[in-house]
Parts: structure tokens; C-alpha cells; sequence
């Protein structure tokens, strides 16, 4: 089974190879760190809950979980929401093939308008 990580990577490397010059950014929020850098990130305005890429031209963010299983924490849900309700769109993906799906009918949808 493929880590949450090999597929956001697979993802990413999809993005960039069919929309060059769009930038798509990971945030990484996630992982263990020592109690002196998280507080110190926390500081710099690291926020927990935040999703894990952003595509900034777009307005998309994107939370990754694994393709089997994997759920969104209450901060995580409260944060989505959040940008939701000012402007974003955020997606939740279970695996690269959902997220790149997802992108494909935002696009469609966003050709549209």
C-alpha cells in the first residue's frame, strides 16, 4: 500500500507536468517535531489543520489522506471550513487518482463560468 506521502508526491509530479507555470506548493504542517521547533513554528504562524498543498491562482487547497482510510481531524475540519466559507475551494483526497479526478472537474466546471 502507497503512504499518504508517495501519493501527494505522485500527485504533485502529475500537477506539474500538466499545468507548467501554475504553482502548487506543499505545506508542511505535519509530522513530530521537538517541543522547542513546534514552539518555535508555532510562533513563526505555523497552524495546525491546515491542508497539506495549496495551488494559490486557483484558490484550491487540498488535504491528502491515504487511499484506504484516514480522517480529518476536528481541527482540520474546522479549518476547511473556514476557507470555505471565505472563498476557497478545498478538496479531500484519498489517493493521487482522486485528487488529479478532482482537479480535472474543477476545471471543468471553473470552464464553464
Amino acid at each position: 500500500m502507497t503512504s499518504e506521502s508517495q501519493e501527494q508526491i505522485g500527485f504533485v509530479k502529475w500537477f506539474r507536468h500538466n499545468y507548467q507555470g501554475v504553482l502548487i506548493f506543499h505545506i508542511p504542517n505535519g509530522g513530530y517535531r521537538d517541543p522547542h521547533t513546534a514552539g518555535k513554528l508555532k510562533d513563526e504562524g505555523v497552524v495546525s489543520g491546515i491542508p497539506d498543498i495549496c495551488i494559490p491562482a486557483w484558490h484550491v487547497f487540498i488535504e491528502f489522506k491515504r487511499k484506504d482510510g484516514g480522517t480529518l481531524s476536528e481541527r482540520q475540519k474546522k479549518i476547511i471550513s473556514h476557507l470555505r466559507s471565505i472563498g476557497y475551494t478545498v478538496f479531500v483526497a484519498h489517493g493521487a487518482t482522486e485528487a488529479s479526478k478532482m482537479i480535472l472537474e474543477f476545471l471543468r466546471i471553473q470552464d464553464r463560468l
